[in-house]
C-alpha cells in the first residue's frame, strides 16, 4: 500500500531531506586523490549526529556503515574502507538520515580529480535521466512513466539500466511501497497522487545490465566491470508538481546550517 502524506509529514520530510542533501553536499567536497572511503562515511556519521539526525543505513538489515560508498564498477550499497580515491575514479556517495520520525535519502555520483570523457558521459546521462524521471513525479501520471523516463533516455545514449535494484516509497522508513525501477512503459502501473513521496535513483552501467554481489554480502557489482554512476533524490509529489526535498540550494544550505546546528567547515 502507498502511504500518503499529509501537509504536515512533508513539512519534516523537507526539514529531513534539506539535512539530507546539506550533508551529501559536504561530503562531496570531501572525495578528493588520497581520501579513504571510511574517512567520508566518518565524516557523515559526525555531520548527521551534530546536527541532531541519524544516520538511517547504519544497522539497516546489519549494514555496518553510514553510508554507501561505491567506486567504479559498484552499483550500490558499497561499503566503506581503506580504498583512497583516486584520480579518475568515480564515486556514488548514498546518504540516508532520519530526523524526527522521517528520512531523506539521496544519491550522488562524484568525479574525482581528471576523469575520463567516457566516464563524465555516463555521469552526465544518469544525472539527464534523474531529472526526467523527477519531471514525472506529477498527479495523473503513471508510475511506468518515471522508469520510462529513465530507460529512454539511458539506452538512447547507448547505456544499460539495471533491473535488480529500484527506486523506492519514502516517509517514516526508508523503504516503503512502492518499488519505482528505472524502466518501464508509459502509462502502465498505479497513478501517481498528490501526497505520494518517492525517492527515485537511477542506476545507469556503461556496459552490461546484469550484476552480482561480492561476497560481503552488499556490494553489488557490474558483472563485466565496467563502470556505473547512480544518483538519487527523495521527491514530494504536490499539486503544483514535483518537489525535491533534498536538493539544497546554496541560500538553503546556510539557513538548514543554522537551524541544525550543521555548519561547512
Amino acid at each position: 500500500m502507498i502511504i500518503g502524506k499529509s501537509k504536515k509529514e512533508i513539512d519534516k520530510m523537507r526539514t529531513a531531506g534539506q539535512l539530507t542533501g546539506l550533508v551529501l553536499q559536504e561530503l562531496k567536497g570531501l572525495a578528493q586523490p588520497g581520501v579513504t572511503t571510511i574517512e567520508i562515511d566518518r565524516a557523515a556519521e559526525k555531520m548527521i549526529r551534530a546536527a541532531g539526525g541519524l544516520p538511517t543505513f547504519k544497522g539497516y538489515h546489519g549494514f555496518p556503515y553510514s553510508i554507501c560508498a561505491s567506486v567504479n564498477e559498484q552499483v550500490v550499497h558499497g561499503f566503506p574502507s581503506d580504498y583512497e580515491l583516486k584520480d579518475g575514479d568515480i564515486f556514488s556517495i548514498d546518504c540516508g538520515v532520519t530526523l524526527e520520525g522521517f528520512v531523506g535519502d539521496t544519491a550522488t555520483t562524484v568525479l574525482v580529480g581528471k576523469v575520463s570523457e567516457t566516464w563524465r558521459a555516463l555521469v552526465r546521462a544518469t544525472e539527464e535521466c534523474l531529472d526526467l524521471a523527477i519531471e514525472q513525479c506529477r498527479p495523473g501520471k503513471h508510475l511506468g512513466d518515471i522508469g520510462a523516463a529513465v530507460q529512454q533516455h539511458a539506452e538512447a545514449h547507448g547505456y544499460s539500466v539495471v533491473r535488480e535494484y529500484v527506486g523506492h516509497g519514502i516517509g517514516r522508513r526508508m523503504h516503503e511501497d512502492p518499488q519505482i525501477p528505472n524502466y518501464g512503459r508509459p502509462g502502465q502501473g498505479p497513478k501517481i497522487k498528490a501526497g505520494y513521496v518517492f525517492a527515485v535513483e537511477p542506476m545507469i552501467n556503461l556496459g552490461t545490465h546484469h550484476t552480482k554481489v561480492l561476497a560481503d554480502g552488499w556490494t553489488v557489482v557490474t558483472l563485466d566491470g565496467k563502470p556505473s554512476a547512480h544518483v538519487e533524490h527523495t521527491i514530494a509529489i504536490t499539486e503544483a508538481g514535483p518537489e525535491v526535498l533534498t536538493r539544497v540550494s546554496s541560500e538553503q544550505a546556510q539557513m538548514v546550517a543554522s537551524t541544525t546546528r550543521l555548519a561547512p567547515k
